[in-house]
């Protein structure tokens, strides 16, 4: 027996310990199947919007009993298919919850701007876990949502029992860097404020992906498939993200990593220099903390070398030293 619920694009919910796999659409209507999806076995998937404070949280939380639980946030421009390959290659092991981030997917901020920042989206997510009675889990943010998963991490290291990092930083050091990164950033707005139509937000990430860090990923054949999620997204909310929750408006996190105590492993592609460097000074002041450099990648290590990436992050969630 097993939960099957049927997602609609408002509302879901499940029925528990039905004979058959019951799909209940609210928005009208229920219908059975007798075919039970094969390898759910008691494992239950509800995608939902739950409403705290300030927001409408677009999630999706996908548990099996007695599965240790990974909480996954994107990066910059992602939403919450972001880590679907990796996912998957992970179910045997994990329950997961995914999040689109404020600013991105389907997650809605209703309150003002403030609402965007790192503080209290992180808040936000706190209250979410709060919410599902979820006490405790594994945390694993990737660039953007790794930045936002270190601050988590600092300020509520009760709940996050392990912590992976990918292509993450605590932040810029001196308030120099964050006006230079704010103007920097200011570009980055102006030009998504000329790409609301989707061609040329096409066209805009097409751009964005030509930078350095991200290494040769244009040639990955899966490019394709990760620019048609990153559309989704709209670049008005995209702005409000990169001015809220941007690097240049986070605040430093480097002296409180240094007194971190829970175990962090960091990860940095190969091709991306710049966050080895990073990188590499976070693991020198953080006696809690390990980087691993995976090769043949670059910015997006879980997109362009999958299975060095979960073999990682199996490696180190499971191993109980």
């Amino acid at each position: 027996m097993g939960y099957y619920p049927k997602f609609c694009q408002h509302k879901t919910q499940i029925f528990p310990y039905a004979s058959a796999p019951l799909y209940l659409n609210l928005c009208g209507g229920s219908r059975y199947k007798s075919v039970k999806p094969a390898n759910w076995g008691l494992r239950f998937m509800l995608k939902k919007y739950m409403s705290i404070k300030a927001y409408n949280l677009h999630y999706s939380l996908i548990k099996t009993p007695n599965k240790p639980l990974i909480l996954f946030l994107h990066g910059f421009m992602g939403n919450i298919n972001e880590f679907d390959e990796a996912r998957e290659l992970l179910a045997e092991e994990f329950s997961f919850l995914i999040i689109d981030l404020p600013g991105h997917g389907k997650t809605q901020v209703l309150g003002g701007d403030k609402y965007y920042t790192m503080a209290n989206t992180a808040n936000a997510i706190i209250q979410l876990l709060d919410e599902l009675k979820i006490t405790q889990c594994f945390l694993i943010g990737y660039s953007m949502g790794g930045r936002l998963a270190l601050y988590l991490t600092i300020h509520f290291p009760k709940r996050f029992t392990k912590v992976v990092l990918e292509s993450a930083s605590p932040g810029l050091s001196t308030e120099i860097e964050r006006l230079e990164r704010v103007k920097h950033d200011a570009q980055i707005a102006r030009r998504l404020a000329r790409s609301v139509a989707k061609e040329d937000f096409a066209v805009f990430l097409k751009n964005w992906y030509k930078q350095l860090i991200f290494g040769s990923i244009k040639n990955h054949p899966k490019f394709d498939i990760m620019l048609k999620n990153r559309l989704t997204n709209h670049p008005l909310e995209l702005i409000k993200s990169l001015q809220f929750i941007g690097i240049g408006n986070q605040p430093s996190l480097w002296k409180e990593l240094k007194a971190n105590t829970q175990p962090i492993f960091l990860l940095a592609g190969e091709y991306d220099k710049k966050f080895i460097d990073i990188n590499t000074e976070m693991a020198k002041i953080c006696k809690h903390a390990q980087l691993k450099v995976v090769n043949h990648a670059g910015h997006n290590i879980h997109l362009e070398n999958t299975e060095e990436f979960v073999q990682t992050v199996r490696g180190f969630l499971i191993n109980e030293t």
